[in-house]
């Protein structure tokens, strides 16, 4: 159908009589073949709206009898329904969709939601849809008389709708002040008038006042006002149950609560704006993103892939909200305490060291493959524990609380998007606490190591490593041939996993009260005092998901090898401190010269950039994903990170200095590097 001739024609067919078969022919008339070409598109749109201003022929082909369709068709699962998460469970939800997969239901025709469905079709229908302009779907209602008369049963039915599902809504809302998760975080809702039941008796009131006033035009208008301040209220509500949960835990069904809230008030919000009647152009520009949503809404319902990735956001989001917090203390913004992460560092380093060494004793012990990974995986977990125990710092696992940091950064940017300014200031900052960490650990855990092969040679005459086992330790740190680049990248796929394994046993720890159930804990009771126990108690409140998240950290390093072994292939991790560490160790008992230990120390670098890179990447991508936000202009954030860098050169790796307090709004750590 390339004319508007031939678009006529297939109006004209018998089988389009109906109003889904007239709406059908007309989008794939304006259907483009690519969704992201749309001069054809845009084109057809423009012939079509000039034509039914000038030919009455072409209009009743269009129209026939779809006015009186519309105006008998249910609008109220549209408003209620699509773009809103479901009140089912993840699996109640996914088996329904799963059997209208496979035995899909009749579509009604009276119902404008299932007319929606079957009009647009296309997977890529949203795309193209969301991209024509608001101002030509505009000219072309208005093309469209019959629709826009205010007076006109089409609109008096999409009005009645409307005032419909917005009374639904605001029942729905103020229902959910019942829940159990809700009253969790606060208990108070209980006892008091909660802004959820407050904004559905106003909205009942406005619904009726709107009605009366639509009967007798002479009555005085009860606008939306209050009714807008409540719903306010009512976000703010659910951003300190948001806050909450970081410190009192969270589950999916929660996230999946407070998220469904803050559709559902967003929802209102746009239904309040079509009914407003003093503002024709807002109601006409809302009611276009309003179709735009619905189509894409639309498309997203049946989905069991978008069923999937909407789930996976909201897991990832509550496993990462606590990362976020976490991620602050690992950001240095000043001298003080950069020096802080620099000792923390040093201190992981020296620890590290000698776990190198123990990795190298059961090695020599020629264990069978299953007892061996059993002993350097607790090498390596116990090892971690202890530095953690000890506030110290390894530089590799910052990345996946860093990048949780700076996603949390660009969601409170404006419509997702962050101030690139303030991004590129604090990726400044995560670049230069990386530097010092990794500084900190290599800095010690190499000469430490190369002092503890020396001191081992001298006091036994016998060197800590074979020509054999230097060969293989230097093998190991070649990029290319030993493979060392992949092996780090899997060590970075670790070190992001271990962050996810923290933020959620932090999250459990918080959701179950962890804390004070030990401390009322009749088994601990007997065999530890109350202070002991509140001790404890606190403790592990505070480092829960820390112990574990180390722990099995150590415990992916040391299964890798195995689980390559069982695969037949070359799977292996390579740390850029415990790189380190080996090449001290294989200096102490071998003359590398100056030259060739400058370059596989160029070596344990480039392993380290790689553990950095892979964590965090992967982790930045997670948070991303979990706040549905993005990062914006890659190349204007490229320039302004540039342009910080060409300003204070030194900020990238050292710590700016020391404001002096003028007394005049001066806030700690806002300097800028």
């Amino acid at each position: 159908m390339d004319s508007l001739q031939s678009l006529m024609e297939c109006l004209a067919d018998g089988e389009t009589a109906d109003l889904v078969g007239r709406l059908r022919t007309l989008v794939s008339w304006l259907r483009p073949r690519d969704p992201d070409d749309l001069d054809d598109t845009l084109a057809r749109m423009e012939a079509l709206t000039v034509a039914l201003r000038e030919n009455d022929e072409l209009r009743g082909a269009i129209l026939g009898n779809m006015e009186a369709a519309l105006a008998a068709s249910r609008h109220l699962p549209i408003y209620t329904e699509i773009g809103l998460f479901s009140r089912r469970g993840f699996l109640r939800e996914f088996g329904q969709r799963f059997y209208e997969l496979i035995n899909p239901r009749p579509r009604d025709p009276g119902n404008l939601r299932d007319i929606l469905y079957l009009v647009f079709d296309r997977p890529n229908d949203p795309r193209w849809v969301a991209a024509v302009p608001d101002e030509v779907w505009l000219a072309l209602l208005d093309a469209l008389e019959e629709f826009t008369q205010e007076e006109g049963p089409v609109f008096r039915r999409a009005r009645e709708q409307v005032l419909y599902a917005l009374e639904m809504l605001s029942l729905w809302v103020a229902g959910e002040e019942l829940e159990p998760e809700l009253l969790r975080l606060d208990p108070s809702m209980a006892e008091r008038n909660s802004p959820f039941v407050a904004q559905e008796r106003e909205m009942s009131a406005y619904i009726r006042d709107y009605v009366a006033w639509l009967e007798d035009p002479s009555r005085e208008f009860h606008d939306d006002r209050h009714a807008r301040v409540l719903l306010e209220q009512c976000a703010e509500q659910i951003e300190r149950f948001q806050k909450r949960a970081v410190t009192r835990g969270s589950s999916i069904g929660l996230t999946h609560l407070i998220t469904r809230l803050e559709q559902t008030l967003e929802r209102i919000t746009i239904l309040l704006d079509l009914l407003d009647p003093f503002d024709q152009d807002r109601r006409r520009r809302t009611g276009i993103r309003l179709f735009k949503t619905l189509v894409t809404g639309n498309i997203r319902q049946t989905s069991l892939k978008a069923l999937w990735q909407d789930n996976i956001r909201l897991v990832s989001r509550s496993v990462t909200e606590l990362s976020s917090r976490t991620g602050e203390h690992y950001i240095t913004k000043n001298r003080r305490e950069y020096l802080q992460m620099l000792g923390a560092a040093a201190g992981a380093g020296f620890i590290i060291a000698f776990m190198a060494l123990v990795k190298i004793w059961l090695m020599k012990l020629g264990l069978s493959p299953g007892w061996e990974t059993l002993w350097v995986s607790l090498n390596y977990g116990l090892g971690f524990v202890l530095i953690h125990i000890l506030h110290f710092t390894v530089a590799t696992k910052q990345p996946a609380m860093t990048a949780a940091r700076l996603a949390a950064v660009i969601e409170a940017g404006e419509r997702g998007n962050a101030n690139q300014e303030k991004v590129a200031d604090i990726l400044i900052q995560v670049g230069r606490s990386q530097f010092v960490a990794v500084l900190g650990n290599v800095s010690v855990a190499l000469p430490v190591a190369f002092l503890v092969g020396w001191v081992v040679l001298g006091l036994s005459g016998t060197p800590l490593l074979s020509a054999d086992e230097v060969d293989y330790h230097l093998l190991d740190l070649q990029p290319l041939v030993g493979l060392a680049l992949l092996h780090a990248a899997i060590a970075g796929v670790w070190l992001f996993l271990a962050g996810l394994i923290a933020g959620f046993f932090d999250n459990r720890c918080a959701y179950l009260q962890l804390g004070d159930r030990m401390k009322g804990n009749p088994h601990l009771a007997r065999v530890m005092s109350r202070p002991a126990r509140d001790r404890l108690a606190e403790y592990l409140d505070h480092n829960y998901g820390a112990l574990a998240g180390n722990f099995l950290f150590g415990v992916l390093l040391g299964t890798t090898g195995l689980i390559g072994l069982w695969l037949s292939l070359p799977l292996d991790i390579r740390h850029v401190a415990f790189s380190s560490a080996n090449l001290g160790y294989v200096a102490s008992v071998h003359d590398l010269g100056g030259p060739l230990f400058l370059l596989y120390f160029v070596f344990v670098l480039l392993i380290g950039a790689v553990n950095l890179w892979v964590s965090f990447t992967l982790a930045m991508y997670v948070a991303l994903k979990a706040r549905g936000v993005r990062l914006g202009d890659i190349r204007k954030l490229a320039r302004i990170y540039a342009r910080q860098v060409r300003r204070h050169p030194l900020g990238v790796l050292l710590p700016p200095p020391e404001q002096p307090d003028t007394g005049q709004n001066a806030q700690p750590g806002s300097t800028q590097p």
